[in-house]
């Protein structure tokens, strides 16, 4: 099995170098087709029917965004590259997409082909691309997914299931509505930094939680958080203030 590829990149030389590496290094890869924009990426995608596309985020006539927005179907798994941007990386990371920075390196180009390539093969069915566009469309934050990485594979989860978030060393203990604990292959600080902007709030060198959660406040040192599972979160001193100023107190 090999996999149907196509390149969208606005820059000869990106698209070029893309090319033979891709020749070069990644014998999974088919390359059936290159394009320079948006417009040519979507009829391109449209008539090759790819199973993969890497995809530059920022072209003429929108990004890679707006691109796969504009599909009716995403029959295809993608590989992000991009230059470093706040708002891609956020959008990335929620998804756990796969991405390589500019300038391209060779090695993580040959660990996110294969990663794909061990998706499809293990009837993975492009469900990181899926949730990056179903993320796009959803307006509200709370409603969005995001894909967390386990030891078995990854679950899918809606943000507004997540209860709290506690650290495990090299991994993050997430903490559910229904009761569920999962155990997710990356630290709490990589998901504080997604999260934040999503209604959750870092309480703790080891507690994030979601702060619609939080059914009340004991006061102390730093205080106690119980949340709407009555498990109950230490606040550290110096997040107490914030926390109170958050609820006007």
């Amino acid at each position: 099995m090999k996999l149907r590829t196509i390149i969208v990149e606005d820059e000869q030389l990106s698209r070029e170098t893309l090319s033979t590496y891709l020749k070069k290094y990644c014998p999974e890869v088919d390359l059936i087709g290159m394009a320079k924009d948006v417009r040519e990426g979507k009829a391109l995608i449209e008539t090759a029917k790819p199973d993969l596309v890497l995809l530059d985020v920022e072209m003429p006539y929108g990004n890679a965004f707006d691109l796969l927005e504009s599909l009716n179907e995403i029959s295809f798994e993608t590989i992000f590259i991009t230059a470093y941007s706040h708002y891609a990386m956020r959008a990335l990371n929620f998804s756990a997409s796969y991405y390589i920075l500019k300038p391209i390196d060779i090695e993580e180009l040959i660990n996110a082909v294969k990663k794909v390539y061990e998706s499809k093969k293990n009837n993975e069915t492009n469900v990181h691309t899926k949730t990056l566009v179903e993320n796009i469309k959803t307006v509200s934050d709370q409603s969005k997914k995001v894909v967390l990485p386990t030891m078995e594979g990854f679950d899918v989860v809606e943000v507004q299931d997540i209860v709290r978030c506690q650290g495990n060393d090299n991994f993050t203990d997430f903490y559910l509505k229904d009761g569920t604990k999962k155990m997710i292959c990356r630290t709490l600080k990589f998901y504080d930094e997604i999260l934040k902007d999503f209604g959750f709030m870092r309480v703790h060198r080891s507690h994030m939680v979601n702060l619609n959660y939080i059914t009340s406040y004991k006061r102390g040192k730093g205080g106690t958080l119980t949340m709407i599972d009555g498990s109950e979160v230490d606040v550290s001193p110096g997040k107490k203030q914030e926390l109170l100023t958050l609820y006007q107190v």
